[in-house]
């Protein structure tokens, strides 16, 4: 390879890395509005059609997986009626690499809503006033400035403990 074919091969390399880090940073911040607006306490609904692909899959261990726009909205109206106070929040900085970014978070709530029968360990009467508080690590698809997967890895368990739906060993 002659030194001016190696030059123009360092600069494309140096190009393609500047490309993946502008994809890298614009993910993040996609990501970054949807935990805010989704996760956020006041949440905004309207955050579904902006940021969710119309086939987005939300997944996370106390709830079954959720398909389509209209279902992950109606999940979240369900648990924000049932929990009023629900906020989470990132807990470190996000992390990205290609179309996938990883953060971390805490939150809970108090559930002094209607019954909820989401889980699929169990249900909550109406205003059972008991509290939840957990922690856990997402991984989010961002496809075309679009969330198409949420897939949470979180400690589901204890918030059904604090809960009373399952009983400590």
């Amino acid at each position: 390879m002659s030194k001016e074919q190696d030059n123009k091969a360092q600069d494309n390399k140096a190009q393609d890395n500047k490309a993946q880090d502008n994809k890298a940073q614009e993910n993040k911040a996609i990501v970054g509005k949807w935990f805010k607006e989704f996760w956020g306490n006041p949440w905004n609904p309207k955050v579904i059609e902006e940021l969710g692909a119309p086939d987005i899959l939300m997944q996370y261990s106390p709830h079954k997986p959720r398909h389509a726009r209209k279902d992950v909205k109606d999940f979240m109206i369900g648990f924000r009626e049932a929990f009023p106070d629900l906020q989470f929040r990132g807990t470190a900085e996000l992390i990205a690499e290609g179309d996938y970014v990883v953060g971390r978070w805490e939150g809970g709530g108090t559930h002094t809503g209607p019954a909820f029968s989401d889980f699929i360990f169990g249900s909550l009467p109406a205003a059972s006033g008991r509290k939840m508080h957990f922690s856990g690590t997402t991984v989010l698809r961002v496809k075309n400035g679009k969330i198409a997967e949420e897939i949470g890895l979180d400690d589901g368990l204890t918030a059904m403990q604090q809960l009373g739906i399952v009983r400590p060993a």
